[in-house]
C-alpha cells in the first residue's frame, strides 16, 4: 500500500463531499469543474497556503504539524475516526525504513486466554488489526461456529464476511457487516501501511471480491468500540447482541471483542441456549503452542441442538 496514493485519495474524496454550501462559503455563477469544494477554498477555510494545501493534497505530508492537521480536519469536516484516520496517515508518512516496526508473531498471553475462560456467559473473542481471531472462550466460538466451520486459521473475518456464502445468512444486514469490515482494515491499513500480511489480505480480498473491491475504493473509516449487532444463527437464529470492543493495553495491536444481550430478551434466551449446544461438543486439544481457536471444531463436528429445543424467530 502506497501512503502517497491513500493520503492523496482521501483528502480528495473528503473534499469531493463537502459542497460550499455546507461549508458556509458563498456562492458564486458558473457551474463547478470539481464535486465538492475547491483545493483552494479548503486551503482558506484551514487557514493554510493554496500551494501547502496542494502538497498536502498530492500526498506529501512530511513534516505536517498536528495544529495543520487538526485544521485540515475541521475544513473538511471529518468526525473522529477520519480525523485519527488522518493523524495516522501522517505518523505513517514521517516514519523512516529504519524507525518502522516489524510485528512479530502476535501470541496470546496465557491470562489473557484465562480472562475469556473465565467469561462464561458472554461470546468474546481477541483479534488483531487484520481481524484474525487469534483466541476465544468456548461460547465465542459456538457463536462464530459458522466462520469456524472452514479450515483456514487463523479465522479471519473478512474473509469470511466476503468469501464464504454462509456470511450472509450469517450477518441479517450483510451490508453493514460489510462496510464495517472494510472500515476497519482501512483504517488499520492507515496505522501500518507496511504491515505485509495485511497489504496481502487487502490484495486477496480486491481480486476475488467485487464488492470489496468497491467499498475498499470509497476510503471510509471508522471507530468500532460500541454498539448492537445482528446474528442469525444456525441453531438459536436471530441474536441482537450488543458489543463492547476492548483493545489490550499490554498487547498492542489486539483487541478483546465481549457481546452481551439484554436482561430478559430474547437474545439472553438464546445465548444460553447456545451455551447448552456448546457445552454437548467435544472441543479437540490444541496442540503445543496453539491457542483454543487453533483446534476448534468445524460445522459437522457440533452436535443438533438439545432436543425440545427450536431456533429463535
Amino acid at each position: 500500500m502506497d501512503n502517497r496514493d491513500e493520503v492523496r485519495q482521501f483528502l480528495a474524496s473528503r473534499r469531493a463531499r463537502i459542497t460550499p454550501d455546507q461549508a458556509g462559503l458563498p456562492q458564486y455563477g458558473g457551474s463547478r469543474r470539481v464535486p465538492g469544494l475547491r483545493r483552494a477554498e479548503v486551503a482558506l477555510l484551514a487557514g493554510v497556503s493554496p500551494d501547502y494545501y496542494v502538497r498536502l493534497e498530492r500526498g506529501n505530508l512530511t513534516g505536517v504539524s498536528d495544529s495543520v492537521l487538526d485544521a485540515i480536519a475541521r475544513a473538511l469536516q471529518l468526525d473522529d475516526a477520519e480525523r485519527s484516520h488522518l493523524h495516522d496517515l501522517a505518523r505513517a508518512a514521517n516514519t523512516t525504513p529504519r524507525t518502522r516496526r516489524r510485528p512479530g508473531r502476535q501470541q496470546i498471553r496465557p491470562a489473557v486466554q484465562q480472562l475469556l475462560d473465565a467469561m462464561t456467559d458472554a461470546p468474546t473473542f481477541v483479534r488483531n488489526g487484520r481481524l484474525d481471531i487469534l483466541a476465544s472462550n468456548p461460547l465465542g466460538q459456538a457463536l462464530y461456529s459458522p466462520a469456524f466451520a472452514g479450515q483456514q486459521r487463523p479465522v479471519n473475518l473478512a474473509r469470511f464476511c466476503f468469501l464464504d456464502p454462509a456470511a450472509e445468512t450469517f450477518y441479517p444486514d450483510w451490508d453493514d457487516a460489510a462496510s464495517t469490515t472494510v472500515a476497519l482494515l482501512r483504517t488499520e491499513a492507515g496505522r501500518d501501511p507496511y504491515d505485509k500480511s495485511l497489504t496481502d489480505l487487502v490484495g486477496e480480498l480486491v481480486t476475488r471480491s467485487d464488492t470489496f473491491r468497491t467499498l475498499w475504493a470509497a476510503h471510509n473509516v471508522r471507530l468500532h468500540h460500541t454498539g448492537v449487532k445482528q446474528f442469525r444463527h444456525p441453531v438459536v437464529g436471530l441474536l441482537s447482541l450488543g458489543y463492547e470492543a476492548m483493545p489490550l493495553p499490554a498487547d498492542p495491536g489486539l483487541t478483546m471483542t465481549a457481546y452481551h444481550a439484554e436482561p430478559e430478551s430474547p437474545a439472553q434466551d438464546g445465548l444460553r441456549l447456545l451455551a447448552s449446544w456448546a457445552a454437548t461438543s467435544t472441543v479437540p486439544t490444541s496442540p503445543p503452542g496453539a491457542t483454543a481457536c487453533d483446534s476448534a471444531p468445524s460445522a459437522k463436528d457440533w452436535p443438533s441442538p438439545p432436543s425440545g429445543s427450536e431456533p429463535w424467530a
